[in-house]
């Protein structure tokens, strides 16, 4: 195998679902390697059906404004990108191109394969005359962080995750808290009002 193989760029399909469930099982399981640190990204990772996948993909494709970019040597898909135009707020009009989810191919790397991705995708960016390009890839893996750094990328943000269920059960339990004690509050006062605030008082000096 060559160290640059011939590139072949194209948006994914429905039915590259398999396909692209291997890729993503793949880097996955290579990023096992990152050690320890990676133990939350990997949590946050579950291996889809395809049916789910050609699903999902039906569904991100519908997006007018997301693109899905993958890489293609002899007709095998070893790596993709996934592209969305927005806002840089919400009241502003400074569009952004949001870049996620740069996979490639273990066997592929070091090979040119996320630069040709990242620059079909600042193609599309220009396209829709974004002016900004910001990459959210996982904070432990340290190879695509190296690469970004090198290329001039630099962090501005940092993205946090929690389970939706997590999420609800403690802000409840942060909000019956917040009340339950709010209540004892509100009962003392009532008894010291009741019992003459029995506290002692201080002499004036």
């Amino acid at each position: 195998m060559s160290s640059r193989p011939h590139i072949v760029l194209r948006d994914a399909e429905r039915e590259d679902a398999s396909a692209l469930v291997t890729l993503w099982t793949e880097c996955a399981g290579a990023s096992l390697d990152e050690g320890s640190e990676a133990f939350t990204q990997q949590s946050l990772w579950r291996k889809p059906g395809v049916a789910e996948a050609a699903a999902a993909l039906e569904l991100n494709l519908a997006r007018p404004d997301k693109r899905i970019i993958i890489a293609l040597v002899d007709g095998e898909i070893i790596g993709a990108t996934v592209c969305d135009v927005t806002t840089l707020t919400p009241i502003t009009l400074t569009r952004v191109l949001v870049v996620t989810e740069i996979q490639v191919s273990p066997r592929f790397r070091r090979r040119s394969v996320a630069s040709t991705l990242l620059s079909a995708a600042s193609t599309y960016g220009e396209e829709h005359n974004c002016e900004i390009v910001v990459a959210a890839i996982p904070v432990h893996s340290r190879e695509p962080h190296r690469y970004l750094t090198k290329i001039g990328f630099n962090q501005i943000a940092v993205l946090r995750a929690i389970q939706a269920s997590k999420l609800r059960s403690r802000l409840t339990t942060k909000a019956t808290n917040s009340r339950d004690t709010g209540k004892l509050i509100a009962v003392r006062r009532t008894l010291r009002r009741r019992q003459g605030d029995p506290r002692p008082v201080r002499p004036r000096a």
